[in-house]
């Protein structure tokens, strides 16, 4: 940590976040715009947040601190976890967490957080759909088998799964056109070359492109093979 610059940890949930800062003075705020102004004015300048990736909940914090000049790191939630677990702490309250969560940020390298592009969010947000629909769609079509498996299936049960599916390939079509056009926009000799390559398709290079943002978001195959979970653990 750097001397002169006012450091501040952060646990966020849904509806509130609380941090603390270097005197283990603790404060709460609501997760919220009202709540994320009072913390601006609280702050002040030269400032530093760190909090972990909580899902979606540190989104939204994390974007209006970064509009608002402040230097923002977001962390692997399970090295924080693995941390305190290995502080072997019997106390388990969030002013707890918060304090071992600053100890862990006083001790690692915190790199600065990034924000995605309004582009990249919502390429982000149309594959996640995509995730979801591609899973219900699957398990419509195991349904739809071991209604067959009966031997006598309900005509009214096979008929509104059919109707089902029919729709979700709509919507996956739908959202998979609107995908193709907007990483086109940005990354189209990326998506070519990567169509030019046997074994991979438009959907394996749609993907590509979109989670690895044109493969800008990584500095090293290492990373990349890291993020993908090729890269082997010995235990």
């Amino acid at each position: 940590m750097n001397k002169g610059i006012k450091y501040f940890g952060i646990d966020i949930s849904h509806l509130i976040f609380d941090a603390t800062d270097s005197k283990g003075n603790y404060y709460q705020f609501k997760n919220s715009l009202i709540g994320f102004k009072k913390f601006i004015k609280f702050l002040g300048f030269n400032s530093h947040c760190f909090m972990e990736a909580t899902g979606y909940y540190h989104y939204q914090l994390a974007y209006y601190l970064l509009e608002s000049g402040i230097k923002v790191s977001v962390e692997n939630p399970l090295a924080v976890k693995r941390f305190i677990q290995m502080k072997l702490s019997n106390i388990k309250t969030d002013k707890s967490d918060l304090k071992l969560i600053y100890e862990y940020a006083q001790q690692v390298e915190l790199k600065l957080w990034k924000s995605s592009s309004k582009h990249q969010t919502e390429c982000l947000q149309m594959t996640r759909l995509l995730f979801m629909y591609t899973k219900q769609s699957t398990m419509l079509k195991n349904k739809l088998h071991g209604e067959a498996v009966l031997g006598q299936p309900s005509k009214l049960v096979v008929t509104s799964l059919k109707r089902s599916l029919r729709q979700l390939k709509k919507e996956i079509d739908t959202i998979e056109a609107r995908l193709l056009l907007l990483v086109n926009e940005v990354h189209k000799d990326v998506l070519t070359r990567l169509k030019s390559i046997l074994g991979i398709g438009k959907k394996t290079s749609l993907m590509l492109v979109v989670l690895t943002d044109g493969f800008d978001r990584f500095t090293s195959t290492s990373e990349l093979c890291s993020y993908a979970g090729l890269t082997p653990i010995i235990r």
